[in-house]
């Protein structure tokens, strides 16, 4: 296992090279001949660092809580994949207080990429990322030290609950304990900036029990899934892929009755190719059918907002016989299926809390 794991490391860190390598040499400056631009401090212009200040004092700073580190305030508990800076100091702070380190946690609800007004943009688009935010302003929330270096980190944990299946009188119950720790797992892998020191990277590594080979120096942001928002903000659609728009077999554009179609002869639905449409629609009109006496499912995902548990709940509603296997261990959509199962239990619907071998989303 250890060899497999020292392989599986070796091809990830290659991974992580190679996607922040598109992302530089490639992606930002097509983006910027493009007239889309991730400006780094340097490039700010006097107006707009003037509103980049402005948007720290008003909106970053009253959320954000340092944490200086001494024996008195230990390393605090760091959730999963949340972004954090660590703060090397020299000095002594309001209180008279020495702290050589510190660490500033970046609260979800602030944005890791904000856009700034066109009028102040050399560019038709021009974004900054809240870590370079933090990097220009963070002196201001150390009064009277001086800021010797801070650098983004985020620590990935394992959210898989600690469940034994067989072991455990009630499945739900169980589950339900461990999700509000999830956050807090063992930590498996640290990303810093590639510019953090070596004596806080091993001071880091440390507080999380990793060891080099669990470490990712990163060139750019440590989250670059937060980049996904970038596109709807932009509006060129030159630059995009068209949507894509899922087809309807021929048998069901003729009939808007699924049974009807369905007693034509057997329907072959290839997704994503094919709309899922169907499916919803066959379920919607299950549950006010008359004829329809019981509905028999299993589902993986549902997600907060299902159209297709909705149905069901109606159908359970009308007294129809509702019968439907939930499977707790979806990864990350435990809560939501046990919030579904239970609303279904409410209803008079026969729940079966299972954990399916092989799962069809």
């Amino acid at each position: 296992a250890r060899e497999v794991y020292r392989l599986v490391c070796d091809e990830t860190h290659a991974l992580v090279k190679e996607q922040y390598a598109l992302l530089n040499d490639e992606i930002l400056p097509q983006l910027a001949s493009e007239g889309i631009r991730f400006l780094k401090r340097g490039d700010w212009s006097p107006a707009q660092r003037e509103w980049i200040s402005a948007f720290f004092f008003r909106e970053v700073m009253p959320v954000i809580t340092p944490i200086g580190l001494d024996p008195s305030h230990p390393f605090p508990r760091v959730l999963n994949k949340s972004l954090n800076f660590a703060v090397e100091l020299e000095g002594r702070d309001a209180f008279g207080r020495s702290s050589d380190a510190a660490i500033v946690q970046a609260p979800r609800v602030l944005p890791r990429v904000i856009q700034l007004p066109r009028e102040l943009g050399d560019s038709e688009y021009c974004f900054v990322f809240l870590s370079s935010i933090l990097h220009e302003f963070v002196h201001e929330l150390f009064a009277g030290m001086k800021v010797l270096g801070c650098y983004q980190f985020r620590v990935t944990r394992n959210s898989n609950p600690f469940v034994d299946e067989e072991a455990v009188k009630n499945l739900r119950t169980k589950i339900q304990g461990e999700l509000p720790q999830r956050h807090f797992g063992d930590a498996v892998r640290l990303e810093v900036a590639n510019n953090c020191s070596e004596a806080m990277t091993e001071f880091l590594l440390g507080q999380f029990n990793l060891t080099e080979r669990d470490l990712y120096r990163v060139a750019g942001p440590v989250n670059l899934v937060r980049l996904m928002q970038v596109p709807d903000w932009v509006m060129r659609d030159n630059l995009k892929f068209k949507p894509f728009k899922p087809g309807t077999p021929k048998a069901l554009q003729k009939s808007s009755n699924l049974f009807e179609a369905i007693r034509g002869g057997d329907i072959l639905l290839h997704h994503p190719y094919q709309s899922f449409n169907p499916i919803i629609e066959l379920l919607e009109q299950s549950a006010t059918d008359p004829q329809v006496v019981a509905i028999k499912m299993t589902v993986y995902r549902t997600g907060t907002d299902s159209v297709l548990m909705q149905s069901l709940l109606r159908a359970a509603q009308n007294g129809k016989e509702v019968t439907v296997v939930v499977e707790l261990m979806a990864r990350f959509d435990e809560e939501a299926n046990i919030g579904w199962a239970t609303k279904l239990e409410e209803v008079g619907a026969h729940v079966i809390y299972g954990v399916v071998g092989y799962k069809v989303h």
